[in-house]
């Protein structure tokens, strides 16, 4: 494989992008566009290859630490790569996803079902259920002390939410509400009374389901 520097001007990266459009480009060419340079000893294209080798591998399960374990690739690229994914993914969720249902719900968040500790999750929805953002408030154990309406409230106005759905997985598989679960639904809806934004459902994730609260008529 040729390097960078070795390449035809037309067909580098960066150059191919100004010529034909994104479009025309690779993964990987569009990695090396995002990267700008390689690192010592790898150049940027064998260095893009290989964190598209990571993607393909598990995507949903991309992390700061998972792509500084690359060789040669330091927190400044790793944190460039992630924060392109997350803005990309915001915008494209935000456009086009609308919530009608908990298993929209669950189809959005699929991957956190087999997450093997609890992922405890916020989705900020606009007036006509369209996703504004999802976010992990916290990863542990469910408990009203981690469950803080602050944390969860405050991304939601900032954000300017007509409601929000919570959602969060059981690692046990099991698909009913447990007593924390019941106790902080019941705080949080009221908080999000106060507030003015609706509490519109929060959805179990397992994986061979989903239990919803609004479905089982608890909000």
């Amino acid at each position: 494989m040729k390097t960078i520097h070795q390449l035809h001007p037309h067909d580098k990266p960066r150059e191919k992008l100004v010529t034909k459009g994104t479009q025309a480009l690779k993964n990987d060419e569009l990695l090396s566009v995002l990267l700008g340079s390689g690192v010592q000893g790898k150049d940027v294209r064998k260095l893009s290859r290989e964190i598209v080798a990571l993607m393909e591998e598990d995507f949903a399960g991309l992390s700061l630490e998972r792509l500084t374990r690359i060789h040669g690739l330091g927190t400044a690229k790793a944190a460039q790569i992630l924060a392109a994914i997350e803005l990309s993914r915001r915008y494209l969720i935000r456009s086009n996803t609308r919530i009608t249902d908990a298993a929209d719900v669950y189809t959005e968040l699929r991957p956190y079902a087999t997450k093997p500790q609890e992922h405890f999750l916020v989705i900020t929805l606009d007036g006509a259920s369209h996703i504004i953002n999802t976010r992990v408030v916290f990863i542990g154990t469910l408990n009203q002390s981690l469950a803080h309406p602050r944390e969860i409230f405050s991304d939601a106005i900032s954000d300017r939410a007509a409601g929000i759905i919570l959602a969060h997985n059981h690692p046990s598989g099991t698909l009913e509400a447990s007593r924390a679960d019941l106790a902080i639904t019941r705080r949080l809806q009221e908080v999000a009374k106060l507030v003015g934004i609706d509490l519109l459902d929060h959805v179990i994730l397992a994986r061979e389901g989903y239990y919803s609260f609004s479905d089982e008529g608890l909000l």
